[in-house]
């Protein structure tokens, strides 16, 4: 596996303790639908928390959240549409980004809620 490919997992597997430390329960994970995968579906309360994971080995080039185009924001938001009507879930959704960077042999962890209104 390449090194990228790796540090996505590890930070997708951070992300998902996170959310479980902060009291969320995961519903999905890599969820696909079209052209869309949708990296951690997860319930806290009333709220289907989408989560997109972005893990970066430096910050050189912009921080990880940075990389959420707006492509790839619709895309996810018709998979999250057809998620939804799919299991007839009757739920707030919002739209989340776990930024993860490492620096060393540690990770820093930042949860930007409703993320996507931001750009």
């Amino acid at each position: 596996m390449a090194k990228h490919n790796e540090l996505g997992k590890k930070g997708e597997e951070l992300a998902v303790d996170f959310l479980l430390k902060n009291a969320y329960d995961i519903v999905e994970r890599n969820y696909r639908f079209d052209k869309a995968e949708v990296d951690i579906i997860a319930k806290k309360g009333n709220i289907l928390a989408i989560i997109e994971v972005k893990t970066r080995s430096t910050i050189d080039f912009g921080n990880p959240q940075d990389f959420v185009k707006p492509k790839q924001i619709q895309r996810l938001v018709k998979a999250v549409d057809e998620y939804v009507i799919v299991n007839g879930l009757e739920v707030e959704v919002r739209f989340d980004i776990i930024a993860i960077v490492k620096q060393g042999k540690a990770f820093q962890i930042e949860h930007l809620e409703n993320a996507f209104y931001h750009f």
